[in-house]
């Protein structure tokens, strides 16, 4: 969102916009549209939801357009390079972390899980394997010690679309630096069993994983009322307190106020 908000902003021509099909959301399992879909047609843009972008009616769909350049900005599709191919300017991808560190489906919460002291973002040229292509820009930002993945996916995606902006601008001159692969690592795909939490872990590898996975797929403990889902808390010396939780069909509360004491 505001990658693209950012885009319109600085009057670049955007033909079209790409993005998941709309979707069945929350309990009445309605059909929902993406956010960017929903902002693309406020400020007039033509949307196009294919369910795999390397589908030949799609690929087909985006070569008749003839774009100069491809922007992608976490898409959950690999962009297959039938696709890459078609602009002249190639394509360019906005990757929440500072890269080769941290490629693949979540970045940010594999920042937080790994304990690093920062994080950032990466312009980068796409090539065919994943968030493997050069880099022409990054930015890093301090990690908070208290923050979350929700938290620091927001600040994140701000510093890409500003940084994205100013990358466009000098594109022409630009010299694209090839990643480090050896020092690559990857964030894999997070599952609900990551958030199934055992006291036995530690405090701090309690306290990264109730932030890592803030708000999906967030983590549950053991407590005298059972399993409950945490939404924050924080270490105190060697042990994890827990500060919110939430009981099955409940609103998220004070954790004393749920669990007493125990």
């Amino acid at each position: 969102m505001p990658s693209l908000e950012a885009l319109i902003e600085a009057r670049h021509e955007i033909q079209l916009v790409i993005t998941q099909p709309d979707r069945p959301a929350r309990r009445g399992l309605k059909l929902t549209a993406p956010p960017v879909k929903v902002a693309a047609h406020q400020h007039g843009l033509e949307v196009f939801q294919p369910e795999r972008i390397r589908d030949t009616e799609a690929v087909d769909f985006v070569r008749r357009l003839r774009p100069d350049l491809l922007v992608v900005v976490a898409y959950g599709q690999i962009i297959p390079p039938s696709v890459l191919g078609i602009p002249k300017l190639g394509a360019v991808n906005v990757h929440a972390s500072l890269l080769p560190r941290h490629r693949g489906a979540a970045p940010v919460a594999g920042a937080i899980l790994a304990g690093d002291a920062e994080t950032g973002v990466t312009i980068m040229r796409m090539d065919e394997q994943l968030d493997h292509g050069p880099i022409l820009a990054t930015r890093s930002v301090e990690i908070g010690a208290h923050e979350d993945a929700g938290a620091l996916t927001s600040r994140l995606a701000v510093l890409g679309a500003e940084l994205l902006v100013e990358t466009l601008e000098h594109l022409d001159e630009t010299n694209a630096v090839e990643q480090d692969h050896a020092a690559a690592t990857v964030a894999r795909r997070l599952s609900r069993e990551d958030g199934e939490l055992e006291w036995e872990m530690g405090a701090l590898e309690i306290d990264r994983r109730v932030r890592a996975l803030q708000p999906w797929p967030g983590v549950t403990l053991p407590t005298n009322r059972g399993r409950v889902k945490v939404t924050s808390g924080h270490v105190e010396g060697d042990r994890y307190v827990l500060d919110v939780v939430q009981l099955p069909g409940k609103r998220p509360a004070p954790a004393k106020q749920v669990l007493g004491d125990a």
